[in-house]
């Protein structure tokens, strides 16, 4: 069971690596939450902390509204991190100097230590490069703190007071750019802030179980399972904790990958003890779908619908107060809270109808993507289901571009298991996170039996990721994209060109809708 005093309270600024930093923190079995910039002394004082941690943020501290936070946290009570933003604002607050920079600093940078005792850049070597991404800067700090590193632009590049427990630091310590930034999060966790490591999986399925059976009780509950890893975990958790009053609800939207409803039946239909009805929705979905093309209102569309065959096949059955879901954290990120702008609306959490009959059950809201697999493993969930190619819930209505018909599904379906065949075939050792076919709606001039076409382009994605938060494009080699780009063009009708798409996330996002 997880210890209550060994947490860490992040603070949220807005800043763009906010969450990345709360997946480093549980890289060192360490739990934590991340919560909004301004909440109250008694929220924090519930919550309990063993140290807090001030995000990055894209404000100057001088100006009017600038986000602030409660005085409370630099009283010397808890151990605090203060990065970027935080720093600066820590700095602020405490009366030393914030001041626009004449040379900014973006992109990594060469940081040299000055006091080798420095217990938040214990056993780091200098200099070090690490992260900067800043256009303000500290010319002092407070008259109580000591500077124990510095950058060519930045002279309070870390900053000390080992008496107050008060750290400050200008770099990004979360993000992998910076060479010392996992040993600077491990000294602050367990130097400075002595927190024990007893956040694990097993950890977390004991106080989920516990939570879920105090949450529904003796009630029933139904979960939306779509055969991928988070619907099948969050079932598994729920069954574990609730048995036989659990429904599990499969619903072919017409919007699934090729074969992949019997798959999923086969999978889950009868086995893992969960107990699982097959709804045929696919003319229901296309007929709400027909003339959208806007993704925002795809997705919530898709949302609202199923909530709506879920509230259906749970009267029917006399099952469910309750809507188990597979949320991620990522997915509640994306689609916007009080510091983090809407990037996409995810259809189990911004497109949901405020009518909603059923109360929410999200076991995994909390997890990242790599923590849900694990929790799957130990929940004894076979190893190709754990390891499945992650699939959106508004499935490939958000991989065709413009208005959805039967006619496009048909194309991206053949073009995209050909790309899943290939990729599999070379990508023994899974390193490739994810990879599917797109179809954006461009047509191309070709020729084809020396005649011209005029005819549909597929584009290609595949990319790296731990967490699904960030990506980067996978570098395949140039033999598979020529036996994709071939396949696709020889095999599928209707297409004479195919690219692939070398976007990391950020700029981009993974899904093209």
């Amino acid at each position: 069971m997880l210890n209550e005093k060994n947490k860490v309270l992040i603070l949220d600024f807005g800043g763009q690596y906010s969450q990345l930093i709360a997946r480093r923190v549980r890289e060192q079995n360490v739990y934590c939450e991340i919560k909004p910039y301004d909440i109250s002394p008694e929220e924090i004082t519930d919550f309990n902390p063993q140290g807090i941690i001030l995000s990055g943020g894209p404000a100057s501290v001088y100006k009017e509204n600038a986000p602030d936070c409660q005085d409370i946290i630099f009283s010397g009570k808890w151990p605090v991190l203060g990065i970027c933003y935080g720093m600066q604002l820590m700095v602020h607050k405490l009366e030393g100097k914030v001041q626009r920079a004449d040379s900014r600093e973006y992109g990594v940078m060469e940081m040299e230590i000055k006091d080798e005792k420095s217990k938040l850049l214990h056993g780091i070597s200098s200099p070090t490069k690490v992260l900067m991404s800043h256009s303000d800067y500290i010319p002092y700090a407070p008259s109580d703190f000591k500077v124990t590193a510095i950058s060519k632009n930045t002279p309070t590049a870390v900053i000390e007071n080992d008496e107050k427990q008060l750290y400050g630091i200008q770099f990004h310590p979360e993000v992998i750019h910076s060479e010392c930034g996992r040993e600077v999060i491990k000294n602050f966790l367990f130097k400075i802030a002595k927190i024990d490591a007893d956040w694990t999986m097993d950890s977390f399925i004991e106080t989920t179980v516990d939570n879920i059976s105090s949450q529904i009780k003796d009630k029933k509950a139904v979960c939306g399972l779509s055969g991928g890893v988070d619907s099948a975990v969050a079932a598994l958790l729920v069954h574990k904790a609730i048995g036989e009053n659990l429904t599990c609800i499969f619903v072919d939207h017409g919007l699934l990958r090729h074969n992949e409803a019997e798959e999923v039946m086969e999978a889950f239909e009868g086995k893992l003890g969960l107990k699982v009805i097959k709804v045929d929705a696919k003319e229901h979905f296309l007929s709400k779908l027909e003339g959208v093309t806007d993704p925002e209102r795809k997705r919530k569309i898709i949302g609202n619908e199923f909530i709506h065959i879920f509230e259906k096949e749970a009267a029917k059955y006399g099952q469910g107060e309750f809507l188990v879901q597979g949320t991620l954290y990522p997915d509640i990120v994306e689609s916007g809270t009080k510091t983090a702008t809407t990037i996409k609306t995810h259809h189990n959490v911004g497109g949901l109808p405020e009518d909603m009959f059923f109360t929410l059950c999200e076991p995994l809201k909390e997890l990242f993507k790599d923590e849900v697999r694990e929790v799957g493993k130990k929940l004894g969930l076979a190893e190709h289901l754990v390891n499945r190619q992650p699939f959106p819930g508004p499935g490939m209505a958000i991989r065709v571009m413009g208005e959805v018909n039967d006619e496009k599904l048909s194309l991206l379906r053949k073009a995209d298991a050909i790309v899943r065949e290939e990729i599999k075939a070379y990508d023994k050792e899974n390193k490739v996170w994810q990879y599917f076919a797109v179809l954006p709606g461009s047509y191309s001039v070709g020729v084809m039996g020396d005649d011209r076409t005029y005819q549909q382009v597929v584009a290609v994605r595949a990319v790296g990721s731990e967490d699904g938060m960030t990506a980067s494009w996978s570098h395949l080699p140039y033999e598979v994209l020529d036996r994709i780009s071939q396949r696709i063009v020889n095999e599928v009708d209707g297409v004479n060109r195919v690219v692939y798409d070398i976007t990391s996330k950020p700029p981009g996002t993974i899904e093209w809708e």
